[in-house]
C-alpha cells in the first residue's frame, strides 16, 4: 500500500499529465493547458487573483528554458512554490492563534 506521500506524488504526475497530452508535446504544457490545468486544479487560488495577465506571468516565471511550454521540472517548482508559501501563511496563523 502505497504512503500519502507516493501518492501525492503520483497524483502530482497524473495531473501534470491529465493536461499535458491535449495538444503538441505530450509531456509539456503549452499555455492553453497551463492555463486549463490552473483554473481547474487550483480554482481558489485563481478566484483570488484579479491579474488578467496572471496566466501568461505564471508562463513566462515557470519557463526556465523559454520555449514557451511548461515541462514536469518547471511545473514541480510551481506546484513548490504555492505549497511553500501555503505552509508559511498556516504556520503564521497558527502562531498567531498561540499568542
Amino acid at each position: 500500500m502505497p504512503t500519502q506521500l507516493e501518492m501525492a506524488m503520483d497524483t502530482l504526475i497524473r495531473v501534470f499529465h491529465r493536461y499535458s497530452c491535449k495538444e503538441g508535446d505530450k509531456f509539456k504544457l503549452n499555455k492553453g493547458e497551463l492555463k486549463m490545468l490552473l483554473q481547474r486544479e487550483l480554482t481558489d487560488f485563481l478566484s483570488c487573483q484579479k491579474d488578467p495577465q496572471l496566466v501568461d506571468k505564471i508562463m513566462q516565471d515557470l519557463d526556465a528554458n523559454k520555449d514557451n511550454e511548461v515541462d514536469f521540472n518547471e511545473f514541480v517548482v510551481m506546484v513548490a512554490a504555492l505549497t511553500v508559501a501555503c505552509n508559511d501563511y498556516f504556520v503564521e496563523q497558527l502562531k498567531k492563534k498561540g499568542k
